[in-house]
């Protein structure tokens, strides 16, 4: 290696990212690359792909030297897929869990307070009060006990709510006794709101069914920051079109949602276009982590966060 070449090469796909890095450390050499096109580098230790991207970036990667693959998003389901062989990835752990379970909690006040209704009522000018149900002392259920659903945990906490986390595995945690999830079936019967922060794949697809939400009180509220997989839709549609269940969605299936859509229109049903992790707090969260992963790599020491090696 001639004295000119970089000890360690990052691609970010935008100039913002590129800016929002931290100084790093001499030897440690940021290019963009936003991977529409052939790679800058023969080399590139850490590649960082566009945050959400509508195309496959395997024929990119297939043309260029990496160590890791840096995503932007929390989820990396069907990502092995679209890796060439030899590729190691990680996610974004500890960049969105903060933003996901601010929106779970926001998407689960307004359902409860009718926030959706005002905001109707104030376009046609008109006062609409109503006594609305609410947050404090209902039965939660927290479905998936990882980085998402502790922090949704912590927020849900001041407002008084009788809690129950339910995940893959039983477990003591952070003082919650944490139900595995083959216990989901007994619990459903007694939650009021069911929040769901599970990863999808085939082990979560449509954990929610016709017979999860068969088993829910009449007026149970479904909140899903997760993966849109984790709802059969149509079940979904059948129960919110009788009254008896309602939902907040930050996330559904298929994704994007089609404008012709029941669940565009039916009552009790508020939906966000898939922007849990899309808050102020992402860029310079993810450009510390851009930051620690290249760090550790010059020193010697393996990636944070490694999901996926192919």
């Amino acid at each position: 290696m001639s004295p000119d070449t970089p000890a360690l090469v990052v691609s970010v796909p935008d100039e913002q990212l590129a800016r929002d890095l931290p100084p790093l450390s001499d030897g440690i050499d940021v290019v963009v690359w936003p991977m529409d096109g052939p790679p800058p580098r023969e080399r590139i230790d850490i590649v960082v792909p566009p945050y959400m991207s509508s195309f496959d970036v395997r024929a990119q990667l297939e043309q260029v030297q990496t160590r890791l693959v840096q995503g932007q998003s929390i989820g990396y389901e069907g990502v092995a897929d679209r890796l060439p062989p030899g590729i190691v990835f990680a996610n974004a752990a500890s960049v969105h869990e903060t933003s996901t379970a601010e929106l779970a909690l926001a998407l689960t006040l307004a359902a409860q307070r009718h926030l959706p209704d005002f905001v109707r009522a104030q376009a046609e000018r008109r006062w609409a009060p109503v006594t609305a149900e609410s947050l404090a002392d209902r039965r939660v259920l927290l479905i998936g006990y990882g980085g998402v659903g502790k922090a949704i945990a912590a927020r849900l906490a001041p407002f008084e709510v009788e809690l129950t986390a339910v995940a893959r595995t039983g477990r003591e945690e952070d003082g919650i006794a944490v139900h595995g999830i083959d216990e989901l079936p007994a619990l459903l019967p007694d939650a009021e709101i069911v929040v769901l922060a599970l990863p999808g794949g085939e082990e979560t697809h449509h954990l929610i069914d016709d017979a999860a939400l068969s088993a829910l009180p009449d007026g149970a509220l479904v909140v899903n920051v997760g993966r849109g997989s984790l709802i059969d839709p149509d079940a979904l549609v059948v129960h919110a079109r009788r009254g008896r269940i309602r939902a907040a969605l930050d996330v559904t299936e298929p994704e994007p949602l089609p404008a012709d859509h029941p669940l565009w229109s039916l009552p009790g049903v508020l939906i966000a276009p898939h922007v849990g992790g899309a808050s102020s707090a992402m860029r310079p969260r993810i450009a510390r982590l851009v930051r620690t992963q290249a760090e550790r790599m010059l020193r010697g020491e393996p990636p944070l966060n490694v999901v996926i090696e192919t």
